[in-house]
């Protein structure tokens, strides 16, 4: 069984099969719950759902509040091998190997709340970047006690040609305005999705598909586990916090995104994260 949690103008919004129920808990509260399952499932069971409410007529937003954004990097091979094509120039292809193969992850400060976007909202074309692309991803929801309660569906948009110019650049290449966008809602569950999973990319230009690629959780060589585990090492996330768990789908070098395209991801078990991006 798993239940979906959204954040609305209104209010929490529970949601199971095809029943929603509104939730008069704020959202920090709710998100720092290490037990969050277990209450949310006796909602489900004891209260009758609310019958008014029409999830296609809900504006949703991006399921965090005053959690940091962070993300994981170079956690799936095909992630690795981009990476080190495009720095090999500034020196910094050997990086990437490295850290693919080490013990430590890399972890980076991906966003802070204002950066991020929710579904259907536009994502930010940097102007002093020509080679952007999205990173369809499984992103953690970890509660202030290092309890990974749910997940959902991230965009880490980045840029290519600035973290390959040099990986120093990173923060540049991945931390702006509206870089990254979450959604639909938090999938909650007392298990995440299996190692079979899928994540499905699409890329849409002028209503025709310009790309579309899929990788598998199972391809991922760090366990959930392991990185929120480091992330949490000697560092504090009062609100809580988002992880983003890394990309296995990186489009062809020819690929870029201009503005006017239009970003879907698909999670089996979540849902479809839709976001047009934009150069204003």
């Amino acid at each position: 069984m798993a239940l979906m949690l959204y954040r609305t103008p209104e209010g929490p919004l529970l949601g199971h099969d095809d029943a929603l129920w509104r939730l008069d808990s704020d959202w920090d509260t709710l998100v720092n719950d290490d037990d969050l399952f277990r209450h949310l499932r006796a909602r489900v069971r004891d209260a009758a759902p609310e019958s008014s409410i029409d999830l296609a007529s809900v504006t949703l937003l991006a399921p965090l509040h005053r959690q940091e954004l962070w993300a994981a990097g170079v956690t799936y091979r095909r992630s690795r091998e981009a990476r080190m094509e495009e720095s090999a120039e500034a020196g910094g292809g050997n990086f990437y190997d490295r850290v693919y193969d080490a013990d430590r992850p890399e972890l980076f400060l991906k966003a802070t709340p204002h950066r991020v976007v929710g579904p259907g909202q536009g994502l930010h074309l940097r102007s002093d970047s020509r080679w952007m692309v999205p990173e369809p991803e499984l992103v953690l929801s970890v509660t202030r006690g290092g309890v990974i309660l749910g997940c959902t569906i991230g965009n880490d948009l980045s840029c290519r040609d600035l973290e390959g110019e040099n990986p120093l650049y990173l923060p540049q290449a991945k931390t702006f305005d509206r870089c990254a966008a979450l959604g639909p809602g938090l999938r909650i569950a007392p298990d995440l999705p299996g190692p079979d999973t899928a994540i499905h990319l699409r890329i849409q230009r002028h209503g025709q598909t310009l790309f579309r690629g899929e990788t598998r959780l199972g391809n991922m060589k760090r366990t959930p586990e392991e990185l929120v585990e480091f992330l949490y090492r000697d560092n504090t996330h009062p609100a809580g916090s988002l992880l983003m768990t890394g990309t296995g789908i990186v489009p062809e070098d020819e690929v870029a995104l201009t503005d006017g395209d239009q970003v879907e991801i698909t999670i089996d078990g979540i849902g479809t994260l839709v976001n047009p991006v934009r150069s204003t």
